[in-house]
């Protein structure tokens, strides 16, 4: 049986998990549902890592072990669910300033 959380994760590696988690929400336009439900539950986060643990026979077959994971251990914190939310409110105002950009040419 695998363990979890055996090594913590380094600064880097969540800055990058949540540069990565937050591109995938922007890129899909999912930028006020994600946020909406990351400030309502933000309460719940370590209780919402746990449970990605229980079901993690389930998910790993189509994200990996690993990543489950990396990505528990990173939900596991609330602080870490405000810079998801701080890093995807600023993708999405990069995104708006590009295209206003682009409508201006």
């Amino acid at each position: 049986m695998r363990e979890f959380w055996r090594e913590p994760l380094s600064e880097e590696q969540k800055a990058q998990l949540i540069d990565v988690l937050a591109q995938q929400v922007v890129k899909r336009g999912l930028s006020a549902p994600a946020i909406l439900f990351l400030e309502l539950h933000k309460p719940f986060a370590f209780i919402g890592s746990q449970a990605g643990i229980v079901f993690s026979p389930f998910l790993a077959p189509f994200f990996g072990f690993d990543r489950i994971d990396q990505y528990t251990q990173l939900l596991s914190e609330r602080e870490n669910w405000e810079r998801l939310v701080e890093r995807i409110e600023e993708l999405t105002e990069e995104q708006r300033a590009s295209r206003a950009k682009e409508q201006d040419r």
